[in-house]
């Protein structure tokens, strides 16, 4: 395969999935890494792809970037909900207690899971501020729900604002299961919006635990601003192993990865 080919496949790929990784291309390519490498440094030159720690992602993926949540409820639907269902390991069938359940797709992949299991645990409370995620839960047997409420914001169908991290403050969940736009090793968890940002910030600053859920296309993203540090967090669930600095400062953070 001539460069020019790989070189508009990569840009397709990246095109359709939004991020490509060194490895992958190369093992797919049958070439080195070096070689994928010497590919992106020539896209990124030419403005088609921007690099990232380990490969690189779309152009349009810049800091302020976010999709509605109607287009990411049709992404990635599997890989959300293998994601969902190892993060819900952290909550025992024997366990009871209190959980907050952050809006996003991948969290509502959660809810639905744990609304099929709700019969087969104790009594849980569950707190959402998400208006999608309310009502999946509403009515689940053996779970009680808490909505918090606030001004919805039509991208997320997220209560957001002063009285919804009011309210998110004067609670203390035993687990809070949480979703990011973005995880990088020096800024952390990220988001594009600052009233999503300072509800995660409520949340997480509220929780005795937190578990995190995000697909490996977040690793290494860098969004407007950042909601949490890596050393904030208990538990990464993911499809992927993170590697590079990313990985050794979740293990320098303590943070437990479980891949789906």
């Amino acid at each position: 395969m001539y460069a020019t080919e790989r070189q508009q496949l990569i840009e397709h790929l990246v095109a359709t999935e939004g991020r490509v990784v060194v490895v992958d291309l190369a093992r797919r390519f049958g070439v080195t890494t070096e070689t994928v490498r010497r590919d992106l440094d020539h896209l990124e030159a030419g403005g088609h792809i921007r690099r990232v720690h380990g490969g690189a992602v779309a152009r349009t993926k810049v800091s302020t970037a976010e999709t509605s949540l109607a287009e990411r409820t049709q992404q990635r639907g599997d890989v959300k909900l293998a994601i969902a269902a190892r993060a819900l390991d952290a909550v025992g069938a024997d366990d009871g207690g209190s959980i907050y359940i952050d809006a996003g797709t991948t969290t509502a992949a959660l809810a639905h899971l744990l609304v099929q299991r709700s019969t087969g645990i104790r009594p849980l409370e569950v707190v959402t501020h998400s208006m999608t995620i309310a009502h999946l839960l509403a009515g689940a047997p053996g779970l009680g729900l808490t909505a918090i409420g606030g001004r919805v914001r039509g991208l997320t169908a997220a209560a957001v604002g002063a009285q919804t991290v009011d309210a998110i403050s004067r609670l203390r969940p035993d687990l809070a299961f949480i979703g990011t736009n973005g995880l990088s090793a020096t800024f952390g968890l990220s988001t594009p919006d600052p009233d999503e940002a300072a509800v995660k910030r409520a949340i997480i600053s509220a929780a005795r635990r937190v578990v995190v859920l995000a697909d490996a296309d977040k690793f290494d993203a860098e969004l407007l601003i950042s909601f949490a540090r890596l050393d904030d967090l208990d538990i990464l669930a993911t499809d992927a192993a993170p590697g590079g600095e990313l990985a050794e400062r979740l293990e320098a953070a303590d943070v437990e990865v479980w891949v789906a």
